[in-house]
C-alpha cells in the first residue's frame, strides 16, 4: 500500500480511535497520548488436527501455555517473550531488558539475536538505541555494547516485569530508576564492576558489555527478585502452537521503512524463511557472536505521542495513554491500537501494567510465535512510514 494512502486512511480514522481510547482507558493514566489508525482483519490458518479450544482468553489474562489444546512436554511452557515451547526455569524467569548501543560505531552488537524481543526508540539528534529482552542467555560471555538509560525505556522493561540493564542515564531517567519498583543494573552504579566489563577493540563508550555470570551476579548482589512475581500473565497473546497469523486481509507489507533518520533501518519480508530480515546503515545488521542477518517473525509499529524536553533534543515519549500499531507479518499488515491493560497492574500500578494490543474492533491481537521487533514511532511522522 502506498504511504500516503496508508496516512490518509490514517487520518480519517483518527478522531474513531480517539474515541475508542477514551472508552477503554478506563484505570487512569499518566501522560498524555497518541492515536491514529486504519483497518484490518488477522485472519489464522489453522491445523485441523488440533483440540478445539474451549473459550478465548479474555483481555489480561493471556494464560502461560497460551491457548487450550497446546501438547507441552512435562517440564516445558510456552515463552512470555517468544510464545515457543521453553524449559520451565527459564520461562518462569525474569527477563533481562540491556540497553544497546545502535550507533555505526558500534555495529555489529554482539549477542543481540538472542533477544526474542527487540525495541527501537529514537533518542537525541535521530540517533536510535535499541533495547532487547532476553530469557535464554545462560551461555553468552558477551553482550552489547550496552549504552545509558532513558525514562520510556524504562516503562517498556517493566511490562515485562524484566529486570533492566544500562550503563548510565539521562538525569530525566533518575526519579524512575529510584522507585522501588524498578529494579536495575546499572553500570555506574552499585553493580557496574560486578556486571560489566570493558573490551580493547573499540574505544569507550562503544566497548562497554556484559554477560550471564555478570548478570546473575549483579542480581545476587542487588538481592532481585529472579522469577516472575505470583499472578504474571505476559504481554503479548500468541496464536497456538499449531496456528499461523497470515494478515490474509491486511494490506502489503514486504518492505518496512520505519523513517528513523540517521541509521535508515528497514525490513525485507523473505518468503522462503517468511521471516523479516533488518537492515540499517546500507546493510544487513548482523550479529557479531553468529555473523548472521537479524530476522523476526513480527514487526511492530507503534505510535507514541512525544515531547522535546530541552534545548539538547532529549525526547520523552507517552508510554500509558495508548495510541495505534501496525502489526506486520507473513508479509502482510493490520492496523489497531495499544493500550496499558490496568486491569492486570502489579499492584495496582499503571507503570507495571502490560500495554496490549487490539484490533479495530477492541480484541485482543493474536500475534505469530518467535522473535518480535518493536518500532515505537513519534505519532506526528506517520505520514513518513512506508509500509510497501
Amino acid at each position: 500500500m502506498n504511504k500516503k494512502l496508508v496516512a490518509a486512511v490514517a487520518a480519517i480514522i483518527l478522531v474513531i480511535i480517539g474515541v475508542l481510547l477514551v472508552v477503554r482507558n478506563s484505570g487512569g493514566t499518566k501522560e498524555p497520548e497518541t492515536a491514529s489508525t486504519s483497518t484490518s482483519t488477522v485472519s489464522e490458518t489453522e491445523n485441523t488436527n488440533e483440540p478445539a479450544q474451549s473459550s478465548e482468553p479474555a483481555s489480561g489474562e493471556v494464560s502461560e501455555a497460551a491457548e487450550e489444546g497446546d501438547q507441552l512436554e512435562p517440564g516445558m511452557m510456552r515463552s512470555y517473550l517468544s510464545g515457543l515451547p521453553v524449559d520451565e526455569k527459564i520461562g518462569n524467569r525474569r527477563p533481562i531488558a540491556i540497553m544497546l548501543n545502535n550507533l555505526e560505531a558500534a555495529q555489529p552488537m554482539c549477542g543481540i539475536s538472542r533477544a526474542d524481543v527487540v525495541y527501537e526508540y529514537v533518542v537525541e539528534g535521530g540517533i536510535t538505541r535499541l533495547m532487547g529482552l532476553f530469557e535464554n542467555y545462560d551461555d553468552l560471555d558477551k553482550i552489547g555494547s550496552v549504552r545509558s538509560c532513558r525514562e520510556y525505556f524504562v516503562y517498556t522493561a517493566l511490562e515485562f516485569d524484566a529486570i533492566y540493564m544500562h550503563f548510565g542515564q539521562a538525569a530525566y531517567a533518575v526519579d524512575l530508576l529510584n522507585q522501588d519498583y524498578v529494579d536495575n543494573l546499572n553500570g555506574l552504579g552499585e553493580a557496574g564492576d560486578t556486571s560489566f566489563y570493558r573490551t580493547t577493540d573499540r574505544q569507550a563508550p562503544h566497548n562497554v558489555y556484559t554477560s550471564s555470570a555478570g548478570i546473575e551476579a549483579g542480581i545476587k548482589k542487588l538481592g532481585y527478585r529472579q522469577d516472575h512475581y505470583d499472578g504474571y500473565t505476559g504481554k503479548f497473546r500468541f496464536c497456538g502452537l499449531n496456528e499461523v497469523v497470515t494478515n490474509d486481509t491486511g494490506a502489503s507489507a514486504v518492505h518496512i521503512e520505519p523513517n528513523y533518520k540517521i541509521n535508515k533501518p528497514w525490513f525485507e519480508y523473505n518468503p522462503e524463511t517468511e521471516k523479516y530480515d533488518r537492515y540499517q546503515y546500507g546493510g544487513p545488521q548482523i550479529d557479531e557472536m553468529t555473523g548472521e542477518q537479524l530476522s523476526y517473525d513480527n514487526v511492530i509499529l507503534q505510535y507514541n505521542k512525544w515531547s522535546q524536553l530541552d534545548q539538547k533534543d532529549y525526547l520523552a515519549f507517552d508510554c500509558h495513554s495508548g495510541g495505534i500499531i501496525q502489526y506486520c507479518t507473513k508479509g502482510k499488515f493490520s492496523v489497531g491500537t495499544w493500550q496499558r491493560d490496568v486491569s492486570s497492574a502489579k499492584d495496582g500500578n499503571v507503570d507495571q501494567a502490560p500495554i496490549r494490543y487490539y484490533t479495530m474492533e477492541g480484541e485482543e491481537i493474536k500475534i505469530n510465535n518467535g522473535k518480535t521487533f518493536i518500532c515505537v514511532i513519534q505519532d506526528t511522522d506517520l505520514e513518513n512510514i512506508v509500509l510497501e
